[in-house]
């Protein structure tokens, strides 16, 4: 069994030895259910069918691994397998008990998933940081249980920066992970949901995007430029403020001007109204 998970897997769980005949159980499907820790949100219809067929024809050739909770048993490893086994109508199903906490089980679920390449770019960026999250590990500790480069992982984990809808659309497909990984290389941030509109609704491919942020990386961004007061006002301002020896501000409306003198003191505020008044 360990075999057919990968040495990632065994890195992390020695335990999880070589599995054989005796040590393989038949439990019925009904006190199964799903591990709470699945790191895997999304299961295919159509890849569930698929070894639905499979399972009818040759039956389930890799037992599931479970351990076991206050009622039944709790999946570890084969939820994909347990969804089909159910679709296909099976009463029964093998498995392999192992005694895990909850930590491990987590662990073990995220392995499972990341060594068969089940997961989508996010669930497996999550998968990463959670796993050194809860196992107090680097990105370069990671690389080396996992045999997965150090830059890959971190590069999947930066995802997670990007603005939580951009993160569903690499989710859900509709951006890929070059896509993202484009993105995080925009400078001006306020333009990354418009570019992202833009690479939905043209469908560009990462190597456009690519190029565009390159353009828009090298454009300064424009800032809005304060009108330029009419000549008169400042004109105004300047008599007004030399009269009355503090700053002041004419704005003109469309239909209506105002005029702001400033003051400090209530003294000052005495002086400038002697002054109005003379």
């Amino acid at each position: 069994m360990a075999k057919g998970l990968g040495k990632g897997i065994n890195a992390f769980f020695p335990e999880v030895e070589e599995v054989n005949d005796a040590s393989i159980e038949e439990v019925a499907i009904t006190d199964c259910r799903p591990n709470p820790y699945q790191p895997r949100k999304t299961f295919h219809a159509d890849a569930i069918e698929e070894l639905k067929e499979s399972i009818l024809q040759h039956g389930i050739l890799q037992p599931l691994i479970v351990r076991k909770s206050i009622k039944g048993y709790e999946i570890v490893v084969g939820e994909r397998r347990f969804r089909a086994a159910k679709e296909a109508g099976l009463k029964t199903v093998p498995v392999v008990v192992k005694e895990l906490s909850d930590e491990k089980m987590m662990e073990l679920a995220l392995l499972e998933n990341l060594q068969r390449e089940d997961l989508t770019p996010i669930e497996e960026a999550h998968a990463y940081s959670n796993l050194m999250n809860e196992l107090h590990i680097t990105q370069e500790e990671l690389s080396k249980r996992l045999g997965k480069s150090r830059s890959h992982i971190a590069n999947m984990v930066r995802l997670l920066a990007l603005p939580e809808n951009i993160v569903a659309y690499i989710n859900n497909g509709e951006l890929s992970m070059g896509h993202g990984r484009a993105l995080l290389g925009l400078k001006d941030k306020e333009r990354l949901i418009p570019l992202v509109n833009k690479i939905r609704n043209e469908k560009l491919n990462v190597r456009q995007v690519e190029n565009l942020i390159t353009t828009l990386n090298e454009k300064p961004v424009k800032k809005k430029e304060k009108p330029k007061k009419d000549v008169f006002l400042t004109e105004r301002e300047s008599v007004l403020r030399d009269r009355l020896g503090t700053a002041v501000s004419i704005q003109r409306g469309k239909r209506k001007g105002k005029i702001e003198i400033e003051f400090y003191t209530d003294d000052d505020l005495e002086r400038i109204i002697e002054l109005l008044e003379d």
